[in-house]
């Protein structure tokens, strides 16, 4: 008798419907699976016939084959063990479900020994290809039902093991649909890191403030101890609030990655990834058999904080040129071809030489001007380019280290003037597919970073006395745009140019 069972699988953060086709026919016991199925969907014919009798049933004793449709599809993972479970005791004919429940769920999830059902990665864009493909509902386990809750359009059922399963797929119990979890709220600004905290440095307070306002990216540039990883951290407390789609596209990858907390729903803060610099280049962005997300999905609407740049690998620090400009990246393999979105803003600190001290008017440098050359050639010009702020973080003297009470603004303070100037680019780009001046493209600047002639003389000077590339001019006026936003100027002036050209203190330096 043959049965089908409807389920899907993952293919980068996409997710693509499974046929779970279910012969079981008289011959030589056994279990044969074809479609492209990896080792781990192999080895579930041994997970699928010990849960099946530990869960009450009777394992058919004749010849079952299994197909996976499309065959030519590579399926990987433990997300099938749950249909292919329920398609042998359909076609054995001991549990028939009900043709209306069997074709109307998708039902993905991984079988224990004893017959329980456990967690799996990817239910929330499962979830989505559910609605999409027309789907009344999905049956996963338990644990997941938070997480893909969150899709409005279908019902969403968590079922703990095989028994429960059977049973209402045969029609023998009311599926009951999870209810859509309430929207995440912000955490109390109490409990987070807050920029009352930093000592001086107005003009990285600055700079940040102006990172967040229009996603830039940053780099800190400065000796030990002078608050550059602390400013850094900081960056998400002044970061708007996650939109619904921008929570939904960040939580889908987290799911595909398996790295989403096990209390399931949408991702409530603006992710924050720290990698150490020892990471390789398939972890910074992504790849393996099949390709998975890396650190820079997984920082998609978020911020990627690399503390000592100059000390990543070569290899790593140049493949972020591509997501810098892209804001995604394509993993090309010999079986698939993937996309990860990668729209993060950069956070970068480095020293200014080895030893942390040059320029350092207490410290005195110990390293030769080769050693100092040397190490600041670990940034090809290339990606240096790509930063939209350079900025010195000097060392915090030493009368503001003593002040009891400081006058510091709070994140919450800086956030509501944030707030407003993606607000204004909100109503600006509504017709476009991005949010933020950071990801203008060529058309948007000529039409949304007009100059007077006094700009004009004033950035025609700076790129000649400082040999900016037309990378650098761009970046220049994006930056710009965002610090008139910031005052709620519809115009560009000739201050907002000159604080968006002092920022490019690397070109300075040149």
């Amino acid at each position: 008798m043959h049965r089908t069972v409807r389920s899907a699988s993952l293919q980068g953060i996409k997710a693509l419907e499974i046929a779970v086709e279910v012969d079981v026919a008289a011959g030589l016991p056994g279990i044969t699976i074809v479609g492209l199925a990896d080792s781990a969907i192999r080895e579930s014919r041994d997970r699928v016939r010990a849960a099946v009798k530990n869960a009450g049933f009777s394992f058919p004793n004749r010849r079952i084959t299994i197909n996976l449709a499309p065959a030519d599809l590579k399926k990987e993972g433990t997300i099938l063990d749950l249909p292919i479970a329920l398609g042998i005791l359909a076609a054995a004919g001991d549990q028939p479900p009900t043709e209306e429940i069997r074709q109307n769920y998708l039902v993905v999830g991984e079988l224990s020994l004893d017959g329980s059902v456990k967690p799996v990665r990817g239910c929330l864009p499962i979830a989505l290809l559910a609605r999409e493909n027309g789907a009344r509902g999905l049956i996963l386990p338990r644990e997941n039902v938070a997480e893909a809750a969150v899709i409005e359009g279908i019902e969403v059922i968590g079922v703990d093991d095989l028994p429960a399963a059977v049973r209402l797929l045969n029609g023998e119990s009311i599926p009951e649909p999870a209810p859509r979890p309430a929207a995440a709220e912000r955490p109390n600004d109490a409990g987070e890191l807050d920029f009352a905290d930093v000592r001086g440095q107005q003009h990285a307070k600055r700079a940040l403030e102006i990172a967040a306002a229009g996603g830039h990216n940053l780099l800190l540039i400065g000796p030990p101890g002078s608050g550059k990883s602390m400013l850094a951290k900081r960056l998400p407390t002044i970061l708007p609030p996650l939109t619904f789609d921008e929570a939904v596209a960040a939580t889908i990858i987290h799911s595909v990655a398996g790295t989403l907390a096990t209390t399931g729903g949408l991702l409530a803060c603006r992710p924050f990834r720290h990698p150490h610099h020892t990471i390789s280049d398939a972890a910074m962005v992504g790849g393996g058999n099949p390709p998975r997300p890396g650190e820079i999905s997984l920082a998609h609407h978020g911020v990627l904080f690399l503390d000592e740049l100059p000390e990543f690998s070569r290899p790593v620090i140049e493949m972020l040129r591509q997501p810098l400009e892209d804001r995604r990246i394509t993993i090309a393999r010999a079986r698939a071809t993937v996309t990860f979105p990668a729209a993060f803003i950069l956070v970068a600190a480095m020293n200014p030489c080895p030893c942390g001290h040059y320029g350092d008017p207490v410290h005195p440098c110990t390293c030769s001007l080769t050693q100092i050359e040397r190490y600041r050639q670990r940034l090809s010009g290339p990606l240096l380019d790509r930063i939209d702020l350079h900025v010195e973080v000097p060392a915090v003297p030493t009368d503001d280290l003593l002040r009891e009470k400081t006058a510091a603004e709070s994140s919450a303070a800086i956030r509501a003037r944030v707030e407003k100037a993606r607000q204004r680019q909100l109503a600006r780009f509504a017709s476009g597919n991005f949010f933020t001046n950071a990801a203008m493209g060529e058309k948007e600047i000529r039409k949304f970073c007009r100059l007077g002639e006094r700009e004009k003389a004033l950035l025609r000077q700076a790129i000649s006395r400082l040999g900016l590339s037309a990378r650098a001019y761009s970046r220049i006026l994006k930056v710009a745009r965002t610090i008139a936003d910031l005052e709620g100027s519809p115009e560009i002036s000739t201050g907002h140019l000159a604080e968006a050209v002092q920022f490019r203190s690397l070109d300075r330096r040149s």
